[in-house]
């Protein structure tokens, strides 16, 4: 009987969404945003994979509200991993709602179904059209690459939708090879599910 109490238990806190934590008392107010704007050679790079699938991640992160939590996050939220980054009031309900903690873009179907939802149909084709992204082939057509080509879109849209201009030019962080292994991506990349 008190598996069954424990299983109950779990039922019941997977049905409750978890706390969002005040940023006042998890959120890493030291955390600036990130040093580089996006950019046609910054964007280009997601699309050639010379990117990590974390880096990525928190390009959209930023721009929806997340944010990376202090040491203090564990009182709050027990076994959360440096690195973590939280829902905070600025995040969109749609977006905190379902994914309190950042969800992996890349890495996760769902959180990229939400990320192509969240695309306004008049920006969808801003990939085209801003970039010339015609697709990948046959050949290079891998989940995690396609899920990169939706984040590039999104990052399009959300410029679009502010009225912000893509820059021709930008800062870039260090860009990495592509992957031997386009399935699995970079190192510490997570496995595409």
């Amino acid at each position: 009987m008190g598996d069954l109490g424990t299983i109950l238990a779990i039922v019941r806190a997977r049905r409750e969404p978890a706390p969002v934590p005040s940023p006042a008392c998890a959120i890493d107010s030291a955390a600036a945003p990130p040093p580089w704007s996006l950019s046609r050679p910054l964007l280009q790079a997601v699309l050639d994979d010379r990117l990590s699938d974390r880096f990525v991640c928190e390009l959209i992160w930023w721009r929806l509200g997340y944010r990376p939590v202090a040491a203090l996050a564990d009182a709050i939220s027990p076994g959360s991993a440096p690195g973590t980054w939280l829902a905070t009031p600025a995040t969109p309900a749609a977006w905190a709602d379902r994914f309190p903690g950042a969800p992996e873009l890349v890495a996760e179907r769902p959180a990229n179904v939400q990320l192509t939802r969240s695309i306004p149909a008049p920006f969808k084709q801003l990939l085209k059209e801003q970039l010339g992204f015609g697709g990948y082939r046959i050949g290079e057509l891998y989940p995690r690459r396609t899920r990169r080509a939706v984040a590039v879109n999104w990052l399009l849209a959300h410029l679009a939708e502010r009225g912000e201009p893509l820059a021709e030019t930008g800062p870039l962080p260090p860009l990495l090879e592509a992957p031997a292994d386009p399935v699995a991506g970079h190192p510490g990349d997570r496995p595409v599910g």
